[in-house]
Formats: C-alpha cells, sequence, structure tokens
C-alpha cells in the first residue's frame, strides 16, 4: 500500500514541477491542444456523418416499414457513434505523445536535469523515435482493446459486472496510462517495449497509484490536456525512482551496479573494497547508466 500512495505522490509531484517551471507547463500544453482540436472535429464530423454511413451499410433496411427502420438505424447510429468516443478516449494519450513526442522528450530531459544525474538520450533520429512510438502506441491500444471487449463480456455477470468489473477496468486503463508516459523517459534510456512492462509489473502498486487517478482525470478531455504536462513530469520522476538513474555518484565512483574489481588494492585502514551492488537487487535487465546512454 506504500507504493500505491507514493505513486499518487509522483503524480502530485509532477504537476507541482510543471507549476514550478511555467514555461515547460505552456511548451507541454500545445501537443495536447492540437489533439483536442483534431479529435473535436472528427467527432463532430462522425456526429454528422454517422447516419449515412449506417445508411449505407444497410441497404436491406431500406425497405422496412416505419417505425422498424428508423429504429434500428438510429441505434446503429447512435453505436457508430459511442464506439468512436471509445477509440478517442482510449486513443488520446497514445496520439498526444505521438504528435508532441519532441515537446515531452525536451520536457522530460529538463525534469531530468533539474532533478540532477544523468541524462540519458536514445541518440536515435527523430523518425526513428516516431516509429518504436507509434509501434508501441499501438501494441497498447490493441491491449485495451481486447482487455475491454473481455470486461465489457464481464459487466453482464450479476453483482460481479456493476462492483468489480469497473474497477478493474480503471485499474487496466491506468496501468497502460502509466506505461505511456513513461515510455517517454524509458524511451530515451533505450528499454525495449516488453522490458517496460515488466518493469512496471514489477511495481504494480506504484504504477497503479499514479496512473489510476489519472484515468479517472483523463475521463474529461480538457482536463486530460491540463494535466499532460505534468503526468509526463511525474512519469520521469518515477522512472528515476524505478531506474535508480536519480542517484549522484561521487567522483571517482565506479559504476552502481558493477562488480568489485578483484585487483583491486584497500587503501591503510580501508576494508577490502566491496561491489556498491552488494544487499541490493540488481540494474533491471541488466543495464545501468552507461548501457543506457548506449
Amino acid at each position: 500500500m506504500r507504493d500505491l500512495g507514493a505513486g499518487f505522490g509522483y503524480l502530485v509531484k509532477g504537476q507541482q514541477w510543471v507549476g514550478r517551471h511555467g514555461r515547460w507547463f505552456g511548451f507541454g500544453l500545445l501537443p495536447g491542444l492540437i489533439t483536442l482540436v483534431l479529435y473535436a472535429g472528427a467527432l463532430v464530423g462522425l456526429a454528422y456523418g454517422a447516419d449515412d454511413l449506417v445508411g449505407w451499410a444497410t441497404p436491406f433496411a431500406s425497405d422496412w416499414s416505419s417505425p422498424w427502420q428508423g429504429l434500428f438505424r438510429g441505434f446503429l447510429t447512435a453505436l457508430v457513434w459511442v464506439f468512436g468516443l471509445f477509440l478517442a478516449v482510449i486513443t488520446f494519450t497514445a496520439v498526444t505523445l505521438l504528435v508532441g513526442q519532441p515537446f515531452y522528450e525536451s520536457l522530460s530531459e529538463a525534469v531530468d536535469r533539474a532533478e540532477g544525474g544523468e541524462v540519458p538520450r536514445s541518440g536515435l533520429p527523430l523518425w526513428r523515435e516516431l516509429w518504436i512510438s507509434a509501434r508501441d502506441s499501438l501494441r497498447i491500444v490493441i491491449r485495451v482493446a481486447l482487455y475491454g471487449v473481455l470486461l465489457f463480456a464481464l459487466g453482464f455477470v450479476p453483482v460481479v459486472g456493476q462492483t468489480v468489473v469497473p474497477v478493474l477496468g480503471f485499474c487496466v486503463t491506468g496501468f497502460f496510462l502509466a506505461e505511456e508516459l513513461t515510455a517517454v523517459a524509458l524511451q530515451r534510456r533505450r528499454v525495449e517495449f516488453r522490458e517496460r512492462l515488466a518493469l512496471l509489473r514489477g511495481r504494480r502498486m506504484l504504477t497503479l497509484g499514479f496512473g489510476v487517478p489519472l484515468a479517472l482525470a483523463f475521463l474529461v478531455p480538457f482536463v486530460a490536456v491540463l494535466l499532460m504536462p505534468g503526468a509526463v513530469a511525474g512519469a520521469t520522476l518515477l522512472v528515476r525512482d524505478l531506474t535508480e538513474d536519480g542517484e549522484a555518484e561521487e567522483p571517482g565512483d565506479r559504476h552502481p551496479y558493477a562488480a568489485p574489481d578483484p585487483h583491486a588494492h584497500p587503501q591503510p585502514g580501508q576494508a577490502p573494497p566491496a561491489s556498491r551492488n552488494q544487499g541490493r537487487p540488481s540494474a533491471p535487465y541488466g543495464f545501468g547508466k552507461d548501457e543506457a546512454r548506449s
């Protein structure tokens, strides 16, 4: 439960960070505003064109008598628009991050720089980063859609469908929302998609503490735009905890996860050299700061 509160704490700290750095808050608003305008235009267009789309797709109902034709096509029109709204909700963050890749990467770097320690860079060209972001976002959307179908079916189970299923739905949404946001900082550290999922599953409660409150807030699109810069900043702070990149190294320190040098000789009055990794877990997936910079 401590991790749950810590995850929410990172969300709050991220909002506080952009609040103290107003320039980055305004900078981070731009991608969300662009995406919001695009989505609003698409939904308005769908609202006006859904009935024509349904009429074109159901020619067999043209000869139906009233009121059955109107009821049938009206139901399908509403269903099409609701489905479009559902797609907009589950893809809004992914598209915003894709549109704002250069913006949010700069914001994430600024957080790392301000907090001290390493400022990793992927070293990849922009087109390659955009391709990776689009590919990974599609993977996330597919997973969310599959979970959505399963939870929708479970929603018809009495009692459980009205109590447990909505909670599970927000947990699933929050987890994958946290994955999308932390991907900005983890991609700069050259952490692949499956490794990111495993890393977040290893601290599941921390991830849910960060993602679930944000998922609830993101139900309101304009709120999502306002919170997005702080969400990226908070996700970067969370990543620093997960990867321990925020640790400062003293001059002359060895790599924090390196094995002790068997040829090193202790100074007078000092104990034999020991690994800084003694008594702590190894670096996630076999890389540390040096590998993250490569």
